[in-house]
């Protein structure tokens, strides 16, 4: 199979992964801080060691800010559902602002809040080359907004978004900023210091190179530890005061090996969001992920991306069978192009490919609803090709022979 889905995951994982997974199954496989025997102890070692490697490549603060996470849905479920107050300041209802380009891992959970009357939703716009003006998102704050939420790159378009005039606009107006890099993470650089973010919510098997069920969310330091805790002077126990600038609320609540005596959960970063048992067989193959990004420069693997793009897209842009979509300059791009072939619908050209041609891309709306509403793909949607890091030149050389063919039926 010659795979071009590498937005959905990336195929093949980094050399070394599976390796990694297995090396951990076989020997280390206990569950963390629940014992102290050895192989507790190592399960718990590698979890922290995670956390520092992921907080260092985001200019994070504090490795215990590092939440690791599901995926990169469940990391936005986190963040959105924990950080929006019942009401305002002022006592008003809060008010998000989102985009179109928005995935719905961010769209279904802002869309649910306000049918319950939870939020008012303002979703800005994005130009023909699918970009979103800052200005726009500027103008849609109002008294009672709370946070921002925007993709750093649209998974259908893949344009790149300023993430960095955003986020100051955010804390220009002291509201809480929420970046999406699911498409970034791994092949565009993330700095949660330079673009001002509070909440970055990523998945670990895209751009990261690591097996599905990873992810994170790291939380900035505007959003303060979930309590404090003050020694009481009787009986010595505890008493917990909550922060006054923002009550996050963890999504998910259970054990967590450290404090089992606490009837809540345990107030305190990364406990107070990571109830049950993590998915330390993942976080094994995730560090040789992160091993491989190690070794190879992620400006050389986001280019060696961008131009198999800028060849599909030179390749297209002027056959008028094939209509394109966003910029057509790839550098403004992470691997991702869309386009459509007259006469066909989006499906049926991922299924000849497939069939008879052994490539694999992804058809249809991508959890996009709102994007290919506004470029006009809506509700057949548009064919996706997105090279990987270990996509070959013979590969792209077959599949553009494939799309011709295709074309000329």
């Amino acid at each position: 199979m010659i795979y071009f889905d590498n937005a959905a995951t990336s195929f093949p994982k980094a050399p070394g992964v599976a390796e990694a997974m297995a090396r951990f199954i076989n020997e280390d496989a206990a569950n963390p801080g629940r014992a102290g025997h050895r192989m507790a102890v190592n399960a718990e070692r590698q979890l922290d060691e995670v956390r520092l490697r992921l907080t260092r490549l985001f200019e994070g603060d504090d490795p215990h800010r590092m939440i690791f996470a599901m995926n990169c849905t469940d990391a936005l479920n986190m963040a959105i559902k924990g950080v929006v107050p019942t009401k305002t300041k002022s006592g008003g209802v809060p008010h998000v602002i989102t985009s179109v380009l928005e995935h719905n891992s961010v769209s279904r959970p802002l869309e649910a809040m306000k049918e319950d009357g939870r939020i008012t939703l303002t979703r800005v716009t994005c130009d023909e080359a699918g970009f979103i003006d800052p200005d726009d998102i500027r103008k849609a704050i109002t008294a009672d907004t709370v946070l921002i939420v925007v993709t750093h790159s649209s998974n259908v378009l893949g344009t790149i978004q300023d993430a960095a005039a955003i986020g100051r606009i955010a804390r220009e107006h002291d509201i809480l900023f929420c970046l999406d890099a699911a498409q970034t993470v791994g092949a565009v650089p993330v700095s949660i210091r330079q673009m001002n973010v509070d909440l970055l919510a990523f998945p670990g098997h895209k751009s990261l190179l690591g097996p599905t069920g990873t992810g994170g969310l790291y939380i900035g330091t505007r959003c303060p530890e979930p309590a404090e805790s003050v020694a009481a002077t009787r009986e010595g126990a505890q008493t917990i005061r909550m922060a006054s600038y923002i009550k996050l609320k963890p999504w998910r609540e259970g054990g967590t090996g450290g404090d089992s005596s606490s009837p809540l959960q345990p107030a305190i970063y990364p406990y107070y969001l990571e109830g049950g048992t993590p998915n330390t067989v993942g976080v094994a193959g995730l560090a040789a992920g992160l091993d491989y990004l190690d070794k190879h420069p992620m400006a050389d693997l986001l280019h060696h991306e961008q131009a198999m793009v800028q060849r599909i897209i030179d390749t297209l842009a002027d056959d008028d069978r094939f209509t394109l979509y966003g910029t057509r300059d790839a550098s403004k791009r992470v691997g991702t192009v869309s386009f459509n072939i007259a006469g066909y619908e989006a499906p049926d050209v991922a299924s000849i490919l497939d069939d008879s041609f052994n490539i694999a891309v992804r058809p249809g709306l991508h959890c996009a609803p709102y994007c290919h509403k506004r470029i006009g793909t809506f509700p057949a949607g548009a064919v996706r090709v997105s090279p990987g890091v270990f996509n070959t030149d013979a590969e792209l050389d077959t599949l553009l022979d494939a799309l011709t063919q295709v074309a000329g039926g």
